[in-house]
């Protein structure tokens, strides 16, 4: 009996159960496979690169809602949405680790159609968060020491991707700058900088492929800026079976609010294109006008492994990109650490100052 012979699909839940032991089956990063957590058994699944860009103009319409796969539960203590697979359930908040969370009926918006995948596994990501709080001088000795695997949650993080053809007017006004030599009253010379000015006019077109916004509120922009770029090659057409085993976090900010992120995103790299191919070197003033067409989105889940800590009455998150292993995040400060690398710093930066005294005195 081969291993694809021990797993059935319960299609009531949407849980993918292994026939042999009757556990449930989970998404693993290391083979990109579903693994039996009690016996070992894998069964691979189908996975399409083929990801669709959908017309934003079909946005909320046309598109298959998640509610018939998934369950929604909400955190009483901070308010985020994690979403699960049907059959499984969502013990604690992974942004708080708070276990106030009630399961809730409806999940609106649309459906996720793509999805980068975890590449690895929490034992991973724990050996690197490891090596992580071991670099971070400051931090206490308690803290590190409280470091744990179970502390680590895979969440999919929801993001929209936007496609757009544009096509600009602009007109302005731009200065180039210049040096010459002047001689005053008395005969001295000194150089000064002028300003020639001119006016540019014309028109620009560029294609935007895939600007990338964050659709979710329990990770600032910031942050999500800094966690990127993730692994886009290995992107697919999103399958619940990524889910198994994992969380997500539907979006909470929609897709007309994060196409007018996405617009003024690209509002600012026109701007920047259309001023450098003015070849100027100040800039007085420059109008443009844009219009879009064959705008497209993805909508598409993320992979983060979000790390959440309690230290003395302080909570503490740190998020791990789930498919580069990059990490961002803050520690708590050791006051005792820190006192003393003040004291030391003031003392390397006297003795420095002594040193440059006697030199000077001597």
């Amino acid at each position: 009996m081969n291993e694809a012979e021990n797993v059935e699909v319960i299609k009531n839940t949407d849980s993918v159960k292994c026939k042999s032991c009757g556990s449930n089956m989970t998404f693993d990063p290391e083979t990109q496979k579903l693994k039996c957590s009690y016996c070992g058994y894998t069964e691979d699944f189908s996975k399409s690169a083929d990801v669709e860009e959908i017309s934003i103009e079909n946005a909320l319409k046309n598109n298959e809602r998640w509610n018939s796969e998934t369950l929604v539960y909400n955190c009483e203590n901070c308010g985020a949405r994690v979403v699960v697979n049907r059959g499984e359930t969502a013990g604690i908040c992974p942004f708080c680790s708070t276990p106030h969370v009630v399961a809730e009926e409806d999940l609106e918006g649309i459906k996720p159609n793509a999805v980068v995948p975890f590449k690895f596994g929490k034992e991973k990501i724990f050996e690197i968060f490891k090596k992580w709080v071991k670099r971070k001088l400051f931090a206490p000795k308690a803290f590190k020491k409280q470091v744990e695997a179970d502390k680590i949650k895979g969440v999919f993080m929801p993001y929209f991707t936007f496609d757009s053809n544009t096509d600009s007017v602009y007109e302005g006004r731009v200065g180039d700058e210049h040096t010459r030599t002047v001689r005053d009253s008395k005969g001295n010379t000194h150089t000064e900088t002028y300003v020639v000015w001119r006016k540019v006019r014309g028109t620009f077109n560029h294609f935007f492929d895939d600007i990338l916004i964050n659709a979710g509120s329990h990770m600032e922009k910031k942050k999500a800026n800094m966690l990127a770029p993730f692994d886009w090659s290995s992107a697919c057409v999103y399958e619940n079976k990524f889910l198994s085993g994992y969380v997500a976090h539907h979006y909470d900010r929609d897709i007309q609010t994060c196409w007018s992120d996405a617009r003024k995103t690209i509002d600012a790299k026109i701007r920047e294109m259309i001023i450098a191919s003015c070849h100027c070197d100040r800039v007085d003033y420059m109008n443009i006008t844009t219009r879009h067409s064959d705008v497209t989105y993805k909508y598409v889940m993320l992979p983060v492994y979000v790390i959440s800590y309690s230290y003395k009455k302080k909570n503490y998150v740190i998020y791990a990109n789930g498919s580069t292993g990059k990490l961002i995040g803050k520690t708590p400060v050791s006051p005792v650490k820190a006192t003393i690398a003040a004291v030391l710093g003031t003392g390397i930066v006297g003795l420095i100052v002594w040193l440059i005294y006697m030199f000077l005195t001597n």
